[in-house]
Formats: structure tokens, C-alpha cells, sequence
């Protein structure tokens, strides 16, 4: 029987208690599992910052190395209490960091760092958290092997920084290496293009990794551990009383990660889909057994009572408005717009259109070099090119929006009774979903109004 993938990410890794509960959950499995690895909580960042200031200070590698290798260190001696071992495991990662170091030391002589470069070093994160884990597992007793993705033959398309796994090539390898009788770590975000170079899945692609791996090697299920209660009505933080979401289908966890959820990474469910595996979510600071998941998505269609099953939000989008007299019915218009976006590597979120307008849906990181490549193009009847950041993105997902009369007129009503204004709407792109623009002021307050609306019913009863 192939292996359950396990994936711990960065939450799980946030202090020295972590590690402990980590250890529990492998025990509680009870036969060899596959983990997949994100780096240590505020890692990555403290990457970013490095190849950054790598550029302009030379002492940042030396700094960098230090900071890293102690900051394994303390966590090492809370559960291992034998000096060897501790050594050993440092002198394993103090490899891997001499490795970085070289790395950053080359960007500080040069000045500048190619995509490859970057993709290699921000890496680093995840394989450091790999060998960290396999050692403390093998001191707990633990048979574990670090396995990384170039030695696996975790195949990817060969793009920098948004790459996908080639599955054609990497199937075999993958099973085949991952196919003995002990415990795999397997670093996170990051696979290998054919020629060997170091591809990243993208900010928070661990998730995709393991969610890769699970489809090569055939898993049972993703268990994905958590640090909060699976997927919710909305997000614990903006609602008193969240509903939790016992089963949803791949595409509404897919839309409620596009849209803000933060549960799992939006592309994770792109290779489990088709055959069907489940991916199963739960939360390592409640109960550590394996066989209760909180949350599972998978084939299985479920309507909820009330139709939505989950209201979210995000402040990471904003408007490119195209304006002028018939610009939404001139030919041509918009195919000149998303090529020329398409040549810079801006992904197109959504594209709503009038007689007068065309309004594009970016991620707001983008906006200020979508606005320039626009403002260069000659677009005769284009009037103005005007940006709109201050906007919330809410999305209400569930199967049956699309077939079910009267949902969105309930949002807007919600909306409306609490002096909510709907800046653009849009249903239909997707069967599972309708998604509002508000003032980023109103974020809040409209998906407590929605969240109100399809769940109160259910909140009484509780």
C-alpha cells in the first residue's frame, strides 16, 4: 500500500514545543509515512531580506549563516539531549548553510542575482527544516531519510519562481525513490528543471509539493497539519461563532484559497483532482490522531443548507480600468491589454467589462506595471487608465450558487442593510462561486453581514 503524504508547513514550526507535537503526529500513524517540509516560520522572509541586502553588504552571508545555524541550535537541545547526536545534525545543516553562504557571498561580489540564483537560495528554508527534522525523528526512534527533490527526480516544467511539476517524467522516479520501508522528509516549494536547476512552486508551494508527490507515488490521502480548525464558514477572526466545514469538493477549496482562505495554497488541488485523492486537514494543536480529520476535500458533492458554505475576503486584488466612449465593444482592445500583460508574467485575475469600461483584476503587487505597459500601448479609444487599490475582494463559494435563484440577492440585501456599497459584482465565471468588490473599508463588516445572513440559522441551533 503507497504511503500517506504528510505535510507540515510553517505554522507547525513556529516554536520549540512544535517539534514535539510533530513527533506525536508520526508516531500516531503507525507505519511509514511520506512528510513533505516547509521552512521554519518567518524563514523565507528572512531569505527574501538577505538577497536583497546580499546585493549592496558583503557581511550579510557570514550573518546570515550565524543566525540560521543558532536558531537550530536552541530548538536541537530542547529534545535532544545527547551531545553527538545535537552535533551531528548541526554539522548535516551547517553543510547546507555553507552552501547559502557561498551563494550570497557570490550576489554580494556581483551586485545582481538571476532567477535561477534566487530560486536556489530561497530553497534553502526548506531543505535546512528537512535534515532538521530527520535528525530529531531518527533520535526519537524514528527510521528517517531525508529525500531531496533532486535526488527523487521531482521533475518540473523548468519556470523560475512559478513552476509546475512534469508529471510524465517525475511519476516513476518519485515512486521508486520514496518506495522503502522508512519515513521520507522531503523539503517543500521547490522541484528541479530537467537540466537540475532549483524551481520554485511559488510563495507558499510546499503545499503544492506535497500535493505532487502524493499523485506520483499514489498516496491515500494529503494529510495537510494546521495550526486552526480546517475550513470555516469564514475566517475565525472576523466572525463570532464560524461554522466548520466538514467535506467540500476540490474546486470550492480551490476557489476559497484563490479568493483569501489561507487554509491551503490555491494550486494544491490541481494534481490531486483527477484521481481523486482526498486531501485531509487537521489541527496539530488539538487532538494528534490520525484518523479524525476536521476538514476534507475531495470528489464528493455536498450542498449546504443554505447553499453558501463559506464566505471569504482578500485585500491583495486591485483595478486596472480602462475608460472611454465604446472601449468594451472596439475589437482588439482587450487582446492588446492581456498580451501585453501576459509578456510581462502578470496573471489576469478576472476581466469584467461595460460599453464604457474594462475592468481587469489583478493582484495589487502588479498594478503600478500593469498601469505603465497600458499607458504605452495606443489605444485610440481609450480615454483614461486609471488604477483602484483601496477595494476588498469578497467571495461566497458553495455548489449550487449558479443553479439556485435568490443567493445573490440575499448578499446584496445583507450588504444593503448594513449601508454596504457593491463597487462590482460578478457570478456565473464559476458555478460555485460569486464574488463582490467593497470599499477596503467595508471588508469586515460585509463578511459578517454575509457570514450573518447564510449562517445564522445554523449558529442559533448550535
Amino acid at each position: 500500500m503507497s504511503k500517506t503524504v504528510v505535510k507540515f508547513g510553517g505554522s507547525n514550526l513556529k516554536c520549540k514545543e512544535d517539534i514535539g507535537r510533530i513527533i506525536q503526529v508520526v508516531r500516531n500513524y503507525k507505519q511509514p509515512v511520506v512528510i513533505v517540509v516547509s521552512a521554519f516560520f518567518g524563514v523565507t522572509n528572512y531569505l527574501i531580506e538577505a538577497l536583497e541586502k546580499s546585493r549592496l553588504d558583503e557581511n550579510v552571508s557570514k550573518n546570515t549563516v550565524s543566525y540560521l545555524l543558532n536558531l537550530k541550535r536552541e530548538t536541537l537541545e530542547v529534545h535532544i539531549q545527547d551531545n553527538l547526536v545535537i552535533e551531528k545534525i548541526l554539522f548535516d545543516i551547517g553543510v547546507l548553510l555553507d552552501e547559502l553562504g557561498r551563494y550570497l557571498q557570490g550576489i554580494a561580489l556581483t551586485g545582481d542575482a538571476s532567477p535561477a540564483l534566487e530560486d536556489h537560495v530561497l530553497a534553502y528554508g526548506e531543505r535546512i527544516s528537512a535534515v532538521f527534522l530527520s535528525g530529531i525523528l531518527n533520535f526519537a526512534g524514528i527510521e528517517t531519510k531525508v529525500a531531496f527533490p533532486e535526488s527523487i527526480g521531482l521533475i518540473t516544467d523548468g519556470d523560475f519562481g512559478t513552476a509546475s511539476v512534469n508529471f510524465v517524467r517525475s511519476t516513476s522516479l518519485v515512486r521508486e525513490a520514496l518506495s522503502h520501508d522508512l519515513v521520507y522528509v522531503v523539503p517543500g516549494f521547490y522541484g528541479v528543471s530537467q537540466e537540475g536547476k532549483t524551481t520554485l512552486f511559488g510563495r507558499g508551494g510546499s503545499d503544492y509539493s506535497a500535493a505532487a508527490i502524493a499523485r506520483c507515488t499514489g498516496a491515500p490521502s494529503l494529510d495537510i497539519w494546521k495550526d486552526v480548525n480546517g475550513f470555516m464558514s469564514a475566517d475565525p477572526k472576523a466572525v463570532d461563532n464560524p461554522v466548520q466545514i466538514k467535506n467540500l469538493t476540490y474546486n470550492e477549496a480551490a476557489e476559497l484559497a484563490y479568493f483569501g482562505a489561507k487554509i491551503l495554497h490555491p494550486r494544491t488541488v490541481e494534481p490531486l483532482s483527477a484521481p481523486h485523492i482526498p486531501i485531509r486537514i487537521f489541527n496539530i494543536n488539538g487532538e494528534t490522531v490520525v484518523d479524525k480529520p476536521l476538514s476534507i476535500v475531495s470528489a464528493e458533492k455536498t450542498i449546504s443548507m443554505g447553499i453558501v458554505k463559506s464566505v471569504t475576503s482578500s485585500q491583495e486584488f486591485g483595478i486596472l480600468k480602462l475608460k472611454g466612449s465604446g472601449v468594451g465593444a472596439k475589437p482588439g482592445i482587450l487582446a492588446k491589454v492581456t498580451t501585453a500583460l501576459h509578456h510581462a508574467g502578470i496573471n489576469i485575475s478576472s476581466v469584467l467589462t461595460s460599453q464604457i469600461s474594462i475592468n481587469i483584476l489583478l493582484a495589487k503587487k502588479d498594478l503600478s506595471t500593469a498601469y505603465a505597459l497600458v499607458s504605452a500601448i495606443e489605444l485610440s479609444v481609450v480615454g483614461r487608465v486609471q488604477i483602484i487599490e483601496d477595494i476588498a475582494v469578497l467571495a461566497t463559494v458553495g455548489n449550487g450558487i449558479a443553479e439556485n435563484y435568490g443567493v445573490a440577492a440575499r448578499i446584496f440585501t445583507a450588504l444593503a442593510k448594513n449601508g454596504i456599497n457593491v463597487v462590482m459584482s460578478c457570478s456565473g465565471a464559476s458555478p460555485i462561486v460569486s464574488y463582490f468588490l467593497v470599499a477596503a473599508d467595508d471588508c469586515i463588516n460585509a463578511v459578517r453581514a454575509i457570514h450573518e445572513e447564510f449562517f445564522e440559522i445554523i449558529i442559533k441551533t448550535i
